[in-house]
């Protein structure tokens, strides 16, 4: 019987925090255990201390998740609570995404000061994004607008907006829903036009691979169909070796029995980029998603991913 809490790792931002304590939340109702049973431990890792540089610059996704994963590598951690689009493709051995909670909603939320909506912003207005994805898309819809890295938490790039340093901004409408500021955009982009960054929206939990006690606790708030979508979409940035340097979307839809698929790649300046299509059975998502991904490689061709390197 467990007499000590159960260690949950976590970044220290409020999103990050916000999603710590959802999932303590979960475990404690699935499983009707006392909240004394669950101890937040917060980390900070490299992508939270340097915020001067686009993640592009500093190494990408993994500088999120390093120092949570040695600790519960160590022991130190029963396991750890990640977006999971933060998550690179390869984990380290012996490591493994768990669980899933239920996927808020995928979109992208655009917020403007000088503009209600990304289109109807003026000729050459200034846009803050940290996302290679988000700038490519807002470069292929409006070349004329400039983009510059705007990195940091929620509300300071709220802030700097606020104080006139941009013209508008986007972040993940389901982070400012966590953040009880789903009032904050003037606009919810389409994801047909403006498609979100593979397993957006989605909160993941890691865990080691053999400890079958934690995986037993974990598998009870485990949502089947956010586990279906976003394997496909990892498995698509896989198949295309996707990172924080590399414009990639893709967003996957279940009813339980079939996936359905649609991912995008762009040059980083968006003046070139493919779609993709594919379906299938949700027992096969994750070939689903790495076929969708080598077909648009071929598709594309090799010239396509020099502007990637």
């Amino acid at each position: 019987m467990q007499t000590k809490p159960f260690r949950i790792g976590t970044r220290g931002s409020p999103l990050a925090l916000a999603q710590a304590h959802e999932t303590r939340d979960r475990l404690i109702a699935a499983h009707g255990l006392p909240s004394e049973m669950f101890e937040i431990v917060v980390l900070s890792t490299m992508g939270d201390r340097i915020t001067d540089r686009s993640l592009s610059e500093i190494g990408g996704k993994g500088l999120f998740t390093q120092e949570l994963e040695d600790m519960l590598i160590s022991g130190g951690l029963d396991f750890a609570v990640h977006s999971s689009k933060d998550m690179p493709t390869k984990l380290p051995t012996g490591l493994f995404l768990s669980a899933y909670l239920p996927r808020e909603d995928a979109r992208d939320a655009f917020i403007g000061r000088t503009a209600k909506k990304l289109m109807d912003l003026p000729r050459g207005a200034t846009i803050g994004s940290s996302s290679l994805r988000r700038q490519a898309l807002i470069k292929r819809l409006r070349p004329d607008i400039n983009v510059v890295t705007y990195r940091g938490l929620v509300d300071t790039r709220l802030r700097k907006l606020a104080e006139g340093q941009v013209d508008a901004t986007l972040l993940a409408f389901a982070g400012l829903k966590r953040l009880g500021k789903a009032d904050v955009p003037t606009e919810i982009l389409d994801p047909d036009l403006f498609p979100p960054a593979p397993a957006q929206g989605a909160i993941c939990i890691e865990s080691r691979v053999a400890d079958d006690r934690i995986n037993s606790l974990l598998e009870a708030i485990n949502d089947p169909r956010t586990h279906e979508t976003v394997t496909c979409e990892r498995a698509f940035l896989a198949a295309l070796d996707g990172s924080c340097r590399t414009p990639i979307a893709g967003y996957a839809l279940s009813d339980g029995e079939t996936i359905r698929f649609t991912g995008m790649i762009l040059t980083p300046d968006g003046s070139d980029y493919f779609r993709v299509s594919a379906e299938g059975k949700s027992t096969e998502t994750e070939k689903i998603g790495t076929k969708a991904g080598e077909d648009i490689r071929l598709e594309a061709g090799p010239d396509f991913f020099l502007s990637w390197t």
